[in-house]
C-alpha cells in the first residue's frame, strides 16, 4: 500500500463532506515530537472550530507509531509512503507509459506548475487509477531512464543512477496518485513531496493552496545531499567545465529544485517565519507579490507556574533538539569540552530523541567518551520541556539550518539566554530588530565553530549577572513580539480568506 487511512474516518468524511483545511506534512506530524510537529499540534488545538484533514507523508508504507494524538477536530488522517512496493504493471499501453516516463523526466529536469500539470493530466487519463508500480515497473519507463542516463551521466554507475531515480520518481508518483482529501483549502508545511501534493491539489480541485515554510526545505535538502554518504558514487569528469549534471548529487539537487518551483508556482500566499526567508523564497522562484511573514508564537503562560530549580553552583547548559546531523550535535560536544576546561563547574545536557539517526547518535556518544566528558555531559533523550526549563541556565543551538527555532522562544519565555549560530531568525530573536530594540538576549556565533560557541557559553553561563540580564532581555522580547494568541488569530484570518476565494 502506498497510501492509507489511520484510525478510520469521521461520519463527516464518510458522507463526502469536505473539511475546512487539509494540512500536508512530510516526515514530521504525527510521527515526531517537537519542531514542526509541535507547532502543528498547537495550531490545530487552538482552532477547535476548524475541521482538518492531515496528509502525513512518511518514508515507506511500513507502519509508523503516532507520537502525537491528533485533536478531535482532525477528522481524517491519510498516510502516504514514498517508497513504492515492487509490482507488475497492469496492462498500461506502451505509448501511454512512454508519455508518462517522458513527462516524469522532464519534470525532474525543469519543474514548474505547467510541466507538473502535463504529468498530472497523463496520470489521470483513463478510468483506472494508476499506481507507482504500474509506471516504474513498465519496460517503457526503463527504456526512457536508460536514454536519460546516457545523455546526462554516462560516466556514472547506471546501478546507482537507476536507484536514485527510482527513489525520486517513486516519491513523486506516490503523492501524484494517492487519495486526496476534499478540502476548502490546502496548507503544506514545506516544499518537497508535501509541496508537490499541494500543487496537485490546486490543479485538480481548483481550490487554493498555500505554504508555511519553517525552514527552507530546498536548502536543507541541499545540505543533506552534499553531506550524504549514501549517494552511490561521484563521477570523474576530468577537466570538463560546462556540464548540466555533474554527478548524482547534482541529480538529487536538481530534482528537489524542480519540486520546489512547482510548489511556489501553485501556492498563494507563500509564508515564512521572518523577512529574510521571504528573500530566500523569492530568490528560489517565489513570486514577490505572494510572500508574507507570520512568525511563530509562544504561550508564556505554559511556564508561569514553574518554580526556579537552577543550581547556582553548577549552571546547566542545554541543547534542546534531535540528535541528527542537521543539528550539529558534535559542535556542541566539542564546545562543551572547551568550556569545561575553562569552567569545570558547568554541566551540560542534550535534550532530544536519539532514535532518528542511531548511527549519528552513537558517534556523538563516542565523541563524549573520547573527550572525557562522561561525568559532565549527558543525553536525556525525549523529554517534557516543562520539566526542564526551570533547571536550565543557558540554551545552546549549533544547528546547520534553522528557521525560527521554537526552543529560543520557549527559553525566552522562561528568562533563559541563548547562544545560537547565525542561521534563520536566530539573530533577530536574540538581538532584536535594529538599534531601537535594546538588550541582547544572548550571543550569536558563526556556524560549525566550537571555539566561538564555547566562548559564548563561558561569557554567559559563567557570569550570573550577565546571565540574568540577557535572560530578562529575552523574556521581554518574546512577550512583546511573539504573542501566541496574535499568531493563532493570523492563521484563523488566513484560513477564512482562503475559504472565501
Amino acid at each position: 500500500m502506498v497510501a492509507g487511512q489511520r484510525g478510520g474516518m469521521s461520519d463527516d468524511m464518510r458522507d463526502g463532506r469536505e473539511v475546512d483545511i487539509c494540512l500536508i506534512v512530510e516526515g514530521a506530524y504525527p510521527y515526531v515530537v517537537g519542531g514542526v510537529s509541535g507547532w502543528l499540534q498547537d495550531l490545530i488545538a487552538n482552532l477547535p472550530d476548524i475541521r482538518f484533514a492531515i496528509v502525513a507523508i512518511k518514508p515507506s508504507a511500513a507502519p509508523l507509531p503516532f507520537q502525537l494524538t491528533p485533536p478531535p477536530n482532525v477528522v481524517q488522517v491519510v498516510e502516504i509512503g514514498l517508497a513504492p512496493e515492487t509490482a507488475m504493471p497492469r496492462g498500461l499501453p506502451r505509448a501511454h507509459a512512454t508519455a508518462i516516463a517522458d513527462a516524469l523526466i522532464e519534470f525532474v529536469a525543469v519543474g514548474g506548475a505547467a510541466t507538473l500539470g502535463k504529468l498530472i493530466d497523463l496520470l489521470d487519463e483513463g478510468t483506472r487509477r494508476l499506481t507507482p508500480g504500474d509506471i516504474l515497473a513498465h519496460p517503457a519507463t526503463f527504456a526512457r531512464l536508460k536514454r536519460h542516463y546516457q545523455a546526462l551521466l554516462p560516466k556514472a554507475s547506471f546501478h546507482h543512477y537507476f536507484w536514485a531515480m527510482r527513489v525520486l520518481l517513486g516519491g513523486l508518483l506516490a503523492v501524484l496518485t494517492a487519495p486526496l482529501p476534499r478540502a476548502q483549502a490546502y496548507h503544506t508545511i514545506s516544499t518537497g513531496f508535501a509541496g508537490l501534493l499541494a500543487a496537485r491539489a490546486a490543479r485538480v480541485t481548483g481550490r487554493p493552496s498555500f505554504i508555511t515554510e519553517h525552514g527552507i526545505y530546498l536548502l536543507e535538502r541541499q545540505i543533506e545531499v552534499m553531506m550524504a554518504e549514501w549517494i552511490g558514487d561521484q563521477v570523474d569528469t576530468g577537466l570538463e567545465m560546462d556540464r548540466t549534471v555533474r554527478d548524482l548529487r547534482d541529480l538529487w539537487v536538481r530534482a528537489f529544485t524542480s519540486y520546489a518551483t512547482a510548489c511556489y508556482d501553485a501556492c498563494d500566499p507563500i509564508v515564512a517565519l521572518y523577512g529574510e526567508n521571504n528573500a530566500v523564497q523569492r530568490r528560489l522562484g517565489a513570486a514577490a507579490d505572494r510572500v508574507r511573514v507570520i512568525p511563530n508564537g509562544i504561550d508564556a503562560r505554559r511556564f508561569a507556574h514553574l518554580a526556579d530549580a537552577r543550581d547556582p553552583d553548577h549552571p546547566l547548559v542545554a541543547l534542546l533538539g534531535r540528535v541528527v546531523p542537521i543539528k550539529d550535535i558534535k559542535t556542541f560536544i566539542r564546545a562543551c569540552a572547551i568550556a569545561h576546561a575553562d569552567k569545570p563547574h558547568l554541566r551540560f545536557v542534550v535534550l532530544g530523541p536519539e532514535d532518528e539517526d542511531p548511527e549519528y547518535a552513537a558517534e556523538c556518544t563516542r565523541l563524549v567518551a573520547d573527550l572525557k566528558l562522561g561525568d559532565v555531559l549527558t543525553f536525556a533523550g525525549r523529554v517534557r520541556i516543562e520539566e526542564w526549563m526551570n533547571r536550565i541556565d543557558l540554551l545552546v543551538l549549533t544547528s546547520l539550518s534553522e528557521a525560527q527555532p521554537l526552543v529560543i522562544l520557549e527559553g525566552g519565555a522562561c528568562g533563559i539566554p541563548v547562544v545560537a549560530p547565525d542561521v534563520g531568525s536566530c539573530r533577530e530573536m536574540i538581538e532584536g530588530r535594529g538599534a531601537h530594540d535594546p538588550g541582547h538576549g544572548g550571543i550569536v556565533t558563526p556556524l560549525v565553530n566550537p571555539q566561538a560557541t564555547a566562548a559564548g557559553i563561558c561569557a554567559i553561563a559563567g557570569e550570573p549577572t550577565v546571565r540574568w540580564e540577557m535572560g530578562e532581555a529575552m523574556r521581554r522580547r518574546v512577550l512583546r513580539d511573539y504573542d501566541h494568541p496574535t499568531i493563532i488569530g493570523a492563521y484563523r484570518d488566513l484560513y477564512a480568506e482562503l475559504a472565501g476565494r
